[in-house]
């Protein structure tokens, strides 16, 4: 081989390496901000360990919520239908957020307890992310909830 093609196929490998490594970099990049958004149930089978931090979307169960009178901490309950898992926070809740309404909190798990760092509750009566809707949708077929069951009375 003489040294003009050996050094275009030096050079041509070169960029090659190159392209794969900013590739791979860009996939591990994608992968560290990925937002995954789970029931409990789906948390409590175990498909949140693999997560640093994930979302955790359903339901404020009914007379779960209770706020610490010297500080900013709630602690709640977020249910499928099938389970309950328990929520930490500490900060400002939404205008929005209450008992028996959809919610989706950002955070980790720490033992048996969601920590969330954000919490967001739907902000009316027709929003639900897809994957939520169909998370719910799947409960509330399992336990025959009905769509007027499903609403909050005011």
């Amino acid at each position: 081989m003489n040294p003009t093609r050996k050094r275009r196929m030096t050079l041509v490998l070169l960029i090659v390496a190159a392209v794969g490594i900013a590739a791979a970099l860009t996939v591990y990049a994608l992968q560290q901000n990925m937002n995954y958004l789970l029931t409990p149930s789906q948390v409590l089978s175990g498909q949140g360990a693999d997560y640093k931090t994930f979302r955790l979307g359903g339901m404020v169960k009914s007379g779960s919520l209770q706020r610490d009178a010297h500080s900013l901490r709630v602690d709640f309950a977020v249910t499928d239908g099938d389970h309950d898992l328990p929520v930490e926070y500490t900060g400002i809740l939404p205008d929005l957020f209450r008992e028996n309404q959809a919610v989706i909190a950002t955070g980790h798990m720490d033992g048996g307890r969601f920590v969330a760092t954000e919490v967001l509750a739907k902000h009316d009566e027709n929003y639900m992310p897809k994957e939520l809707a169909e998370a719910m949708g799947k409960a509330h077929a399992k336990h025959h909830v009905g769509a007027a069951a499903q609403e909050p009375t005011p």
